[in-house]
């Protein structure tokens, strides 16, 4: 099956020419161009979503589940680590006990048509206060071992985004390290030796940058200014139109080429009218595109990844590194090589974009989604 593109982001770089689809495979690149410029990326990769469509994942059935990555991959978002915000213990272990009786029915033959579900992203509990943001801080804790055992061995986990500066979190990092789990530094107030350290240990990324953690500073720089200059660091950010400046998104492409990724923060307000929502119990309220909690604060988005990688672009990155941030750069940030990546053999996990870069056909390991109710 030719998809009728012009060209393609084959493995990072561009490639003129059509693609073709065989047997839910990527089956060859670089064929006789269509005419109409349409083009090929590889189906994108949310590291942190909380919620789609009006469904809150903190307490998603798994037919809710459903329903999210219904939503997220007609808007071309075809994997995705369902976020979990810090909540009591036992609600969280609830939730990651439905997580993964979700993700267990992929391994049926009637695996639902929807964007793949990775590992669950713990943001939090472990987490500055000074940084909290949005998460009740009456269920923070400081760095607890015993406590991330329980959760970890409540259901998959693919990412924890902690406070590296809090006492113990060194600890947490070891172990999260030692089972396989991505350490990011987020909602933490640590100055640049503090943050130093925490790579040094193992932290790998930072969760939404600039955002809820100390930042750029000249004379006292923090955690956005050691994740821009650190090689081992992925930066993920928030291009909404809301959480970061055009320049600030520039600053990211340009100092850490290759290694910034795009991320949602998704909430249940994604794809909705205006209204209230919650957030893992917490009210807010989407108005003017922006997501607010009672204090006016930002509390998650209600963008889908596609306006990421359009607001990057718009903001003057160059298209292919603004859709490497939303494909190649998370799946290899997790290790994975069988998600965000356009090249012959893949699973056909694609999406055509318009010279407008919005989404107008997405295929799922080669079947294509119903693009009757995209957010866009």
């Amino acid at each position: 099956m030719r998809l009728g593109v012009s060209g393609a982001v084959v493995d990072g770089a561009w490639c003129p020419g059509d693609v073709d689809v065989a047997d839910g495979r990527v089956a060859a690149v670089g064929l006789p161009a269509a005419r109409g410029g349409r083009i090929a990326v590889p189906g994108l990769v949310d590291l942190l979503c909380h919620g789609y469509a009006g469904v809150d994942l903190a307490g998603a059935s798994v037919e809710d589940v459903a329903t999210v990555r219904a939503a997220a991959a007609r808007d071309g978002t075809t994997a995705l680590c369902p976020a979990l915000l810090t909540d009591a213990p036992e609600r969280t272990v609830a939730a990651l006990g439905r997580l993964d009786a979700a993700r267990a029915i992929d391994t049926l033959d009637a695996r639902p048509l929807g964007a793949r579900l990775l590992g669950a992203h713990l943001e939090g509990p472990f987490l500055a206060a000074a940084r909290i943001g949005t998460h009740p801080p009456e269920h923070r804790r400081d760095p607890d071992p015993d406590l991330l055992t329980r959760l970890l061995d409540a259901g998959r986990v693919d990412v924890v985004t902690l406070a590296p500066e809090l006492p113990g979190a060194g600890t947490l990092v070891d172990r999260l390290r030692a089972r396989g789990v991505l350490v990011a530094a987020g909602h933490s107030d640590a100055d640049a030796p503090a943050a130093h350290a925490a790579v040094d240990r193992g932290v790998r990324a930072v969760t939404h940058l600039y955002n809820a953690m100390s930042g750029l500073s000249h004379r006292a720089p923090g955690l956005a200014a050691v994740a821009l200059t650190r090689p081992e660091v992925t930066a993920t950010l928030i291009a909404d139109g809301h959480h970061v400046a055009p320049e600030m998104l520039r600053l990211a492409a340009a100092a850490a080429p290759g290694r910034w990724a795009l991320v949602t923060d998704a909430t249940a307000a994604t794809g909705m009218p205006e209204g209230p929502f919650r957030l893992s119990g917490v009210p807010v309220t989407l108005a003017d595109g922006a997501v607010r909690n009672a204090a006016g604060g930002l509390a998650g988005a209600a963008a889908p990844l596609i306006r990421g990688v359009r607001t990057a672009v718009a903001a003057g990155v160059d298209l292919v590194a603004a859709v490497g941030a939303a494909t190649t750069v998370p799946a290899r940030l997790l290790g994975r090589g069988d998600v965000g990546r356009l090249t012959p053999g893949a699973s056909a996990d694609l999406v055509l974009l318009e010279d407008t870069l919005s989404v107008t056909r997405v295929l799922v390991e080669g079947r294509e989604m119903d693009q009757g109710a995209t957010t866009e």
